[in-house]
């Protein structure tokens, strides 16, 4: 399990309608870095339109702003486009940034035990450490929550 002040695992993944993202490349601000479950579901998409929405703000405080899920490239761009998404949505289709992050985990719903997506969100700092974690996030009012840590740090 990661914690404050650990190294952020570094990735290169691909992301919807551009080039892959690697987040070493993002050194120098902050990053913010959510999990979220599924394309398109009511939970995730109301989080990636408050991030969305809070865009220019997090760009003013120096940050970076994306979304992880283990969708296909091809579905970040329906779903981007769908809702007016402003954010990058990397595709994670093998997991290994959902288990690096530690955000694959057993979940349960009606009984019925199954591996999932845990909402997560990372905030790491411009040197490439976990400043802030957020687990088993509700939706409102967090992407706000979230800006509130950048512009603290």
């Amino acid at each position: 399990m990661l914690t404050v002040g650990q190294d952020a695992p570094d990735f290169t993944l691909p992301q919807d309608g551009g080039d892959p993202i690697t987040l070493s490349d993002l050194r120098g601000g902050p990053v913010v870095l959510f999990f979220y479950p599924k394309d398109d579901t009511p939970g995730c998409t109301k989080e990636s339109i408050a991030f969305s929405g809070l865009l220019d703000e997090f760009k003013a405080a120096g940050a970076t702003v994306i979304g992880a899920s283990r969708d296909t490239v091809a579905k970040h761009e329906k779903f981007r486009a769908k809702h007016d998404l402003t954010i990058p949505l990397v595709s994670d289709e093998d997991g290994t940034l959902c288990e690096a992050y530690g955000t694959w985990v057993e979940k349960k719903m009606y009984g019925k035990t199954y591996m999932g997506i845990e909402r997560a969100t990372y905030l790491i700092d411009a040197e490439g450490k976990i400043a802030e974690i957020w687990r088993k996030v509700k939706v409102l009012g967090h992407a706000e929550a979230v800006l509130d840590a950048v512009r603290a740090l």
